[in-house]
């Protein structure tokens, strides 16, 4: 005879099967309305669900105050999101300055952990603008700041303009590492991106290799080295045009599958120990 309890188990398990999985999402805070708020883009939400097919959860930027073993029993995904904000440079022993901000260190505080747990338990990981440069920072990394000054350095910033269309243009040629997992997940070396961005990875992170790069050399995607699945890190904005351009598609349909992948292998592992 089935027990209440177990009953409840096989229920939470078949749900859990038919559900679209759960991923977590960065959040920035900011003040409104005389209030901070813990959030995220809506344009990412909505290529989560769209582009990836999974349930996007927005994880407060509580730092130590979170128990991420609990959030991986639930989750079975990590996007770490683009911000406004940069990660502030004493996590990779650089100088702060007005010029370089604005700085959201209760985010860093929980996205760099995040990362790191998440590469460690193997979970998918999507990693996009800010957070590609948390990715690296979190592995030990370091960036340059303000790279629209150096010397045979392009301008990566967005163009100026009140369209956020013409902001998210796509505008650039990256060269993909042939046979990387990258490259196996577009299905080509060269690809033309959208750019709006004014950091980049200097020094590269431990266990993390370049996957692409601009025409100028800045590195543009990255993935863990030996990573069990889906681990990859983009400079550019994919989720603008996830319903219209193939590659931005392909990305979240990869990270999509993975995800899926994971939630159903650990809803294996739950069914066995029953």
């Amino acid at each position: 005879m089935t027990t209440p309890q177990h009953g409840s188990r096989h229920g939470v398990l078949q749900h859990a099967a038919s559900a679209s999985p759960l991923i977590a999402v960065s959040a920035d805070v900011c003040e409104l309305y005389k209030y901070l708020w813990h959030a995220a883009p809506q344009q990412y939400l909505e290529a989560a669900l769209a582009g990836a097919g999974v349930f996007p959860l927005v994880v407060p930027s509580l730092g130590d105050r979170l128990d991420f073993d609990q959030l991986f029993a639930a989750v079975d995904g990590v996007m770490i999101t683009g911000s406004g904000s940069n990660v502030h440079p004493s996590l990779y022993g650089g100088d702060a300055s007005e010029a370089n901000g604005p700085y959201d260190t209760a985010r860093d505080s929980t996205t760099l952990p995040l990362i790191r747990k998440a590469i460690d338990h193997g979970v998918p990981l999507l990693a996009i603008c800010r957070g590609l440069q948390e990715m690296n920072v979190a592995l030990g990394g370091t960036l340059a700041t303000e790279i629209q000054e150096r010397p045979g350095t392009l301008d990566h910033r967005a163009p100026p303009s009140d369209s956020r269309d013409e902001r998210f243009a796509i505008c650039q040629t990256l060269m993909v590492k042939p046979g990387s997992y990258l490259s196996g997940v577009l299905g080509a070396v060269e690809i033309r991106v959208n750019s709006l961005h004014r950091q980049a990875v200097d020094r590269l992170g431990t266990q993390l290799e370049v996957v692409a790069v601009a025409d100028d050399g800045i590195v543009e995607a990255v993935s863990v080295r030996d990573a069990p699945g889906f681990a990859v890190g983009v400079q550019w904005h994919p989720e603008y045009w996830v319903k219209s351009d193939e590659p931005s598609a392909r990305i979240f349909r990869a990270f999509g599958d993975a995800v899926r992948a994971r939630a159903s292998t650990r809803i294996g592992l739950m069914r066995a120990a029953e």
